[in-house]
C-alpha cells in the first residue's frame, strides 16, 4: 500500500465512523434534547425547561407503570439467572451428542421475532387458562431473558481451567461443595452481568408485553407507546430519556462485571 493510499485511508476511516455514529445516535440525542423543550409540540423548540421531569415524577399513572416494570424486571431477571446458570453448568459439564442441539434450543428465544413469541404466549396462556397480567408477564420475560444469562455463563465456564474443579475433588470436596466454593464464585460476575442485561431487555420490551398484559397491569414501555400514539408530549421524551439512562447504565455495569470476571478468571488460572 502506497503512502498516498494510507493517508486517504486514515482520512476516510474517522469520517466514516463519525457518520455511522451520527446515524445511530442522532435520533436518541433528539429525544433527550426535546425532553427539555418548554413547548408541548414535539419537533418545535420553544425554550429550555425541566418542568416535564417534574410533571413526570408527579404522575401517579407513570409511577404505577414504573413500579410494575421494576417488579417485572427484578423477578424475571432473578428467575432467568437461576435457570440460565444451572442450565449452562449442566450443559457444559455434561458430554453427550445432542449438546449442540440443546444449546440451540436454549438460545432460540433470542432469534425468534418478538411478534411471533407474543402471539405464541398469548395462544398458550389462553389455551391453558392462565390469566393475563403480571404472572403471565413474569413467565414470558423470564423465558426470553434466560438465553442472555445462559450465553454469558456458558462462555465463562468454557474459559475456566477444569483443573481448578478437579483439584478440589481430588482433595475430597463433594460435587456440591465444588459448585459452591469454586464454580459459583468464579462465574458469579458473569451471572450478575447476564441478569443485568436481562433486566435491561425486560425494561425495554413492548411487543411481547403488549400480548400478555392486562388492562390492570401496564408497564412503562407500554405507557410510552400508548402516550406516543395519542400524540405525545415532552413528558414522554423525559420518560424515554430516563429509561435510556437506566438501560445504558445496566449495560455498562454488565460490561464492567464481565471485564472483572475475565480478569478474575485469568488470575485464578
Amino acid at each position: 500500500m502506497t503512502a498516498k493510499r494510507r493517508r486517504k485511508r486514515k482520512l476516510f476511516s474517522p469520517i466514516y465512523l463519525t457518520l455511522v455514529l451520527i446515524i445511530l445516535y442522532l435520533p436518541i440525542l433528539m429525544v433527550i434534547i426535546y425532553s427539555f423543550n418548554s413547548g408541548r409540540t414535539i419537533g418545535a423548540w420553544q425554550g429550555f425547561t425541566t418542568s416535564w421531569y417534574t410533571r413526570l415524577f408527579g404522575n401517579a399513572l407513570m409511577a404505577d407503570a414504573l413500579k410494575n416494570s421494576l417488579i417485572l424486571a427484578v423477578l424475571s431477571s432473578a428467575l432467568a439467572g437461576i435457570i440460565g446458570t444451572l442450565g449452562a453448568i449442566g450443559l457444559t459439564r455434561s458430554h453427550f451428542r445432542s449438546a449442540g442441539l440443546v444449546e440451540t434450543v436454549a438460545t432460540l428465544p433470542m432469534m425468534i421475532p418478538e411478534l411471533v413469541l407474543g402471539m405464541a404466549y398469548l395462544a398458550l396462556f389462553t389455551a391453558i387458562g392462565v390469566k393475563l397480567g403480571m404472572g403471565a408477564l413474569i413467565l414470558t420475560h423470564t423465558t426470553f431473558c434466560i438465553p442472555y444469562v445462559f450465553i454469558n455463563v456458558k462462555s465463562r465456564l468454557i474459559g475456566m481451567d477444569p483443573a481448578l474443579e478437579e483439584a478440589a475433588r481430588d482433595l475430597g470436596a463433594s460435587p456440591m461443595r465444588v459448585l459452591r466454593d469454586i464454580t459459583l464464585p468464579l462465574i458469579m460476575p458473569s451471572v450478575v452481568s447476564g441478569m443485568m442485561l436481562s433486566a435491561a431487555m425486560s425494561l425495554d420490551d413492548v411487543v411481547i408485553s403488549f400480548f400478555v398484559t392486562s388492562a390492570e397491569t401496564t408497564t412503562l414501555p407500554l405507557k410510552v407507546y400508548t402516550g406516543l400514539r395519542s400524540g405525545g408530549t415532552p413528558e414522554i421524551n423525559a420518560l424515554s430519556t430516563l429509561m435510556l439512562g437506566a438501560i445504558f447504565l445496566a449495560v455498562a455495569l454488565s460490561q464492567l462485571l464481565r471485564a472483572r470476571s475475565d480478569k478474575k478468571l485469568n488470575s485464578a488460572q
